[in-house]
């Protein structure tokens, strides 16, 4: 169920056996990839790591994963249509040529990506990603460099920032398109939505 506000969110429930235990995002997305491509349920996921773990609060402590004292979440999951070939990430999109120049676009399932808060208000479970699109000048840059950690970063007028269920967007100049962390190419054309609840994972 989505979360609302004012309204609890999760509940205690260790790793079934038949979960699968992930140390990063990359992992967490590789099995979400292998059974979606396989037609097949997605198996609960116990999070070690990753940026998605620590927007969860997870301690990286598998014992606990698997003890009373785990917290068991429904996550919502993008899908992300990147020049016609479809993929799924668990924790963010970023499409970009270099964090220096040019237009740089994420999109955050989860609050982090790595010591960054790019996703100051993402949550995963709201059914929304926070989009944030454009092409700062570089002392602009340097600036909202040193902000990142805290989520400062924005507002900025330079930078358009969104908080939507699905989104399209041409790439001109193509950008390369990382989901959790790893590159899967250049692209042209984005078109991403989010799957509510379609992800339980376990902390």
């Amino acid at each position: 169920m989505t979360v609302r506000r004012g309204e609890d969110w999760g509940a205690p429930g260790p790793l079934p056996a038949s979960g699968v235990v992930v140390r990063s995002d990359a992992e967490a997305r590789a099995v979400v990839e292998r059974a979606r491509r396989a037609d097949e349920p997605v198996p609960t996921l116990g999070l070690l790591g990753g940026d998605l773990c620590r927007t969860l609060g997870g301690t990286g402590d598998e014992a606990r994963l698997r003890s009373e004292e785990a917290m068991t979440f429904p996550i919502d999951l993008g899908a992300a249509l990147v020049d016609g070939r479809l993929h799924w990430f668990v924790a963010h999109l970023v499409a970009r040529r270099s964090w220096w120049r040019g237009r740089v676009l994420v999109a955050m399932n989860a609050e982090w990506l790595g010591s960054w808060d790019l996703g100051p208000r993402a949550h995963p479970g709201d059914g929304l990603l926070d989009i944030t699109d454009g092409a700062l000048r570089m002392g602009d840059r340097v600036k909202a460099r040193s902000r990142l950690p805290a989520g400062t970063h924005v507002p900025h007028p330079d930078l358009t920032i969104r908080r939507v269920d699905a989104f399209q967007a041409e790439l001109d100049p193509p950008l390369d398109v990382y989901l959790d962390g790893q590159a899967i190419g250049r692209a042209r054309t984005l078109s991403v939505r989010l799957e509510p609840d379609a992800l339980t994972v376990v902390v």
